[in-house]
């Protein structure tokens, strides 16, 4: 990895807000759905391809790694600290339940039904496969 500079880090940092601020939005329902990468990247005045580069740069994994984060750190919320079912998380989240259950495991390593039975006892354990909305970033593999 190079050195960020400034530029990159606070493009970085702006996209991190942006997605607190987006998910909130999308959780209270000022937005309908989530954005795709290549939206954020178009709100923040740069190419979706130099936008997925520098957040991978500066943070270490591709934009929807944190994306996808943010949304289970959300949902755990919600099914926490708000008390929400899960089926009612899934839809506030614009998931189908059943999706949201397979996309909170692979991420949790349980239910979101097993999280909300013993809340605050989990680590997230795994990694998503795709972004939200399956989209992929266009990055090359680091393999």
């Amino acid at each position: 990895m190079n050195k960020p500079t400034d530029r990159k880090n606070e493009l970085a940092m702006q996209f991190l807000i942006f997605l607190d601020q987006h998910i909130e939005d999308v959780v209270k329902g000022r937005q309908t759905e989530f954005f795709s990468i290549r939206t954020i990247a178009d709100n923040m005045a740069v190419s979706h391809t130099h936008f997925s580069f520098v957040i991978k740069d500066v943070l270490g994994q591709k934009p929807c790694h944190y994306y996808d984060q943010k949304i289970i750190d959300k949902a755990k919320n919600m099914l926490g600290e708000q008390n929400m079912t899960p089926a009612d998380v899934a839809r506030r989240l614009t998931y189908d339940p059943s999706n949201f259950s397979k996309f909170f495991k692979k991420w949790t390593g349980e239910t979101p039904g097993q999280y909300k039975s013993h809340y605050g006892s989990v680590n997230i354990s795994g990694e998503a496969v795709a972004c939200v909305n399956g989209s992929q970033p266009d990055l090359p593999s680091d393999s």
